[in-house]
């Protein structure tokens, strides 16, 4: 079985907005910004890809592998597109009162198409962590931006990493009806 996905942003998880003093984050002038970086979240990101594919899932987006991968320790990692994404008719539903704080919800789940993921980021819609949580094949993880990535979020994710979804009887049935080729309903055989 192939390893899950994580879905990596950078502002407020990686980049803490006030970090604790004594988790060691180094300043760092990119693109115009001041980026705060520790090499412990390095360290921890490739504990992580032992047992996740890592994907970036921020609006830095190629920019992450060029200015932030180099800083942790980090190999170029595949990149979720935000800038320009047309919503197509079969993306999951976001509640109206979501549809900004959750804009990365339908490329993401696009990208995974189907693979069991994790999300961390600083910016998830209750309503999505909760439609999540019966879930066995989606692990939503929302981080304080003030603190940042913290050992008990890498911890939660290495305890129970998200596994593939169940198939329900009744599509296993319909599935079998399908190799048996009989799915336009009841007929011979």
């Amino acid at each position: 079985m192939p390893d899950p996905l994580l879905f990596l942003d950078v502002d407020g998880v990686l980049n803490p907005a006030h970090p604790d003093p004594d988790d060691h984050f180094d300043r760092h002038q990119l693109l115009g910004y001041t980026v705060l970086l520790s090499q412990r979240h390095g360290e921890w990101l490739r504990e992580l890809a032992g047992h996740y594919r890592l994907v970036w899932a921020t609006t830095w987006e190629e920019q992450a592998n060029l200015h932030i991968a180099p800083r942790l320790g980090l190999p170029e990692l595949p990149v979720v597109r935000f800038t320009g994404y047309v919503p197509q008719p079969d993306d999951p539903e976001v509640p109206l009162l979501d549809l900004f704080s959750g804009r990365k919800w339908a490329p993401i789940v696009r990208y995974a198409d189907g693979r069991p993921f994790a999300w961390i980021d600083d910016i998830i819609p209750g309503s999505l962590r909760r439609r999540a949580l019966p879930r066995r094949d989606r692990t939503l993880l929302r981080v304080d931006p003030g603190q940042g990535l913290q050992r008990r979020h890498v911890d939660r994710l290495l305890a129970r990493p998200p596994r593939p979804a169940l198939l329900h009887r009744a599509n296993l049935l319909h599935r079998a009806d399908l190799l048996r080729g009989r799915a336009g309903g009841p007929g011979p055989g």
